[in-house]
């Protein structure tokens, strides 16, 4: 199938009227919460707390957690993020993707619509 790579949008919960486009976010359907840049999260004043409890700082940076608000063509969500200070893309996990009524159809390659699943 290959790499799926989707155009979103991300903004502040509590400014929404300010977004940071991202034209290439790579779909990762094995990841849990879409993860960000340190500096995506800086431009939109996302507020981050570190997720693991022990409170010991990561050898290779540091990854806090946070809350945006994801677009992706006219549908939108908010959901949980990890801001990461190494990474250099945005992964756009499947808790989004849900949260997005989204799948990736494995035939195409593409984001579908899929129904949400009350449970």
């Amino acid at each position: 199938m290959g790499h799926v790579r989707v155009k979103i949008r991300i903004a502040n919960p509590t400014r929404r009227q300010e977004f940071v486009d991202v034209d290439d976010a790579l779909v990762d359907t094995g990841a849990t919460w879409t993860t960000v840049t340190r500096d995506i999260a800086d431009r939109l004043g996302l507020q981050g707390r570190r997720p693991s409890a022990s409170g010991h700082r990561r050898r290779r940076g540091k990854v806090d957690h946070s809350f945006a608000l994801i677009q992706n063509d006219g549908k939108q969500s908010i959901s949980d993020v990890l801001v990461n200070d190494t990474l250099r893309e945005v992964l756009v996990g499947v808790v989004t993707l849900e949260g997005l009524r989204l799948a990736v159809d494995p035939r195409s390659g593409r984001l579908v619509d899929t129904k949400l699943l009350l449970m």
